[in-house]
């Protein structure tokens, strides 16, 4: 690490906290009692850190000196970043190497297993496991409300296992934070990881996260694909491909962004191809990072619309999802009749695709039992009716959910 950096850091964390023990250092900095002895030993010598009056129970308390202050202000105007000691880009790349989802092999039982309780037809399931396996960009397409995003949203159960996504990474003495609370969800028990002696647990500066699931839709716009230099709070933010590595990124409605697909192609199709993504900083500097992610593009367009035959061809699957059987529908119908706490009487399911969905030549698609079922859930909650899905409600609810529909 970048000698400046550390002791940069060490005294923001003082300046923000004013005065702060061995134990609030260790915390903040996420490192060890000896190291962090070491930073202030050198900060001490070099007049930018007083000792202080102990605590009660014997803890050294330590403060900025004036000087201290006035170079920790110094380093808080050339960065805003205030967290754990960044991860070394080398050990970043490193690690996520190993914990690729390319170190699995998706097999049917597997795919059975994670998605079980989703109705899905059989050839989408025939389907969907060796294009995990590819680990190439798949593209879903098919109409709107056939599941699609759905689907994806479940695909990260596959692997069911956990990775280590660092706080922040450090290119030099810039610091781009990895770790988005909004975005990974963390999986450390009470009291895990509590201990900072790096023989027990893992490294601090690391968080022990599920896989993570990214979805970026029409709000897609070229700055997330790069790092972005925000003036205000000083600090860099990660691009997308960054934070979703070691887990999925979706790209939903493909063709809604405010950025071409042909332009999110052009950006991505080194990095698709070589899995790794070349990133620079404002002031000039270039590194590359990993690209370990599963990358997926969905979107209600014609795909040949979108994007012509040569990035087509770069996309290892083209998976259509399209309207369902009746066998099918009917199982959906009876999930969402349970997840309603509504009674399932399969007479009324029959009755509505013979009765309704026949007559308006409208196709059985996967959205629809929960779409309808809500909406008798609100009438009989409503009207304090009892649980049962009737004829008459569900006119009504057609009505409600099909603009223009014949009743």
């Amino acid at each position: 690490m970048d000698p400046q950096l550390l002791q940069g850091l060490l005294l923001k964390h003082l300046l923000d906290g004013d005065v702060l023990t061995m134990e609030n250092l260790n915390q903040r900095l996420a490192l060890t009692g000896i190291l962090v002895q070491q930073l202030l030993d050198n900060a001490k010598q070099n007049s930018l850190v007083e000792n202080k009056q102990t605590t009660s129970d014997g803890q050294m308390r330590y403060t900025l000196s004036h000087l201290g202050r006035e170079q920790a202000e110094y380093a808080l105007s050339r960065s805003g970043y205030l967290g754990p000691v960044p991860v070394p880009l080398e050990q970043y790349w490193r690690v996520c190497k190993l914990q690729s989802s390319r170190q699995h092999t998706i097999t049917r039982p597997i795919i059975n297993q994670a998605l079980d309780g989703l109705v899905l037809p059989h050839r989408l399931m025939e389907e969907i496991g060796p294009a995990l396996n590819s680990k190439r960009p798949v593209l879903i397409y098919g109409p709107p409300g056939t599941g699609k995003s759905y689907l994806c949203r479940h695909f990260n159960q596959v692997f069911g296992d956990d990775v280590l996504i660092p706080h922040a990474i450090a290119i030099g003495q810039a610091v781009i934070q990895i770790f988005d609370p909004q975005l990974h969800e963390l999986h450390e028990s009470n009291g895990d990881n509590q201990s900072l002696l790096l023989t027990e647990g893992h490294d601090p500066r690391w968080h022990r996260c599920r896989r993570p699931l990214l979805v970026v839709g029409g709000e897609l716009t070229q700055e997330m694909l790069n790092v972005h230099y925000d003036h205000n709070s000083r600090t860099y933010h990660a691009p997308i491909g960054l934070k979703s590595n070691n887990g999925i990124l979706l790209v939903d409605d493909l063709g809604r962004q405010q950025i071409t697909p042909k332009e999110i192609f052009n950006r991505w199709i080194v990095p698709m191809e070589e899995s790794k993504d070349f990133l620079s900083l404002p002031s000039g500097e270039h590194f590359d990072v990993p690209f370990e992610q599963i990358l997926l593009f969905s979107t209600n367009l014609d795909p040949e619309q979108l994007v012509d035959d040569a990035f087509l061809r770069r996309l290892g699957y083209k998976i259509q999802f399209s309207a369902l059987n009746k066998e099918q529908f009917v199982d959906i119908w009876q999930q969402n009749c349970h997840d309603f706490n509504l009674d399932y009487d399969p007479h009324i399911c029959d009755w509505i695709i013979a009765n309704l969905y026949a007559p308006a030549n409208k196709p059985l698609l996967p959205c629809h039992p929960r779409d309808l079922l809500s909406i008798v859930a609100d009438q009989i909650s409503y009207n304090e009716l009892p649980a049962e899905v009737t004829q008459q409600l569900l006119h009504r609810a057609w009505s409600i959910y099909f603009v223009n529909s014949a009743h």
